[in-house]
């Protein structure tokens, strides 16, 4: 998931679908992984994920832009 889709973000094709898939996989590992509040390294890395999870949803919102793979597959009207 992170590789396969990390480069298909980097190429700009399924950008919205893979963003979404992504933010789900890493909110999933934040949660499980990094749910231990206590310690302040476990919170800072939640909390890292959180805001990776952010982004991802910004690119699932706004899709890739004007050089991605998805513009050019796109007929303009």
């Amino acid at each position: 998931v992170e590789i396969g889709g990390g480069i298909l973000l980097v190429l700009g094709y399924q950008t919205r679908i893979v963003s979404l898939v992504i933010a789900a996989f890493t909110f999933a590992t934040a949660l499980i992984f990094h749910h231990n509040f206590g310690d302040q390294n476990q919170m800072i890395h939640f909390l890292k994920n959180v805001s990776i999870v952010g982004g991802l949803m910004q690119v699932a919102a706004f899709g890739a832009g004007a050089l991605s793979l998805d513009a050019r597959r796109l007929p303009t009207a």
